[in-house]
């Protein structure tokens, strides 16, 4: 699923499909504030991802199987073969090392910059 997911959102962001355009529904337009905390884009988490699988491989299988194909701690479990607890410790490392990593490439895309800290 992930594969799937993936490929939708790069299809998405193509030229012939208006790439970066910002699609507006009728009903969006006299929206005055944007969503305050969108999800990550598939694409992002895609790439991060990729980069924990470098990192720590039983890590990046816990995420791909809790977050693309949506099971819960005693499925990841019992589809790995190790103990629920385990998949509880890597699930919480995993997510606090993706929030990293994902609130660091929002940072880059907004130009923020080692002086723009407070």
């Amino acid at each position: 699923i992930r594969r799937v997911l993936v490929d939708h959102a790069r299809a998405r962001l193509s030229q012939k499909r208006g790439g970066e355009l910002e699609r507006l529904r009728l009903t969006t337009w006299d929206v005055v504030d944007p969503e305050p905390s969108a999800p990550p884009d598939v694409l992002e988490v895609h790439s991060a991802l990729l980069r924990l699988e470098a990192l720590d491989p039983e890590c990046a299988r816990v995420v791909e199987l809790r977050y693309f194909g949506g099971l819960t701690i005693d499925e990841t479990a019992a589809s790995l073969g190790i103990g629920r607890n385990t998949v509880v410790r890597r699930w919480r490392a995993a997510r606090a090392w993706l929030k990293r990593e994902l609130s660091d490439a929002a940072d880059k895309d907004q130009g923020a910059g080692p002086d723009d800290i407070a």
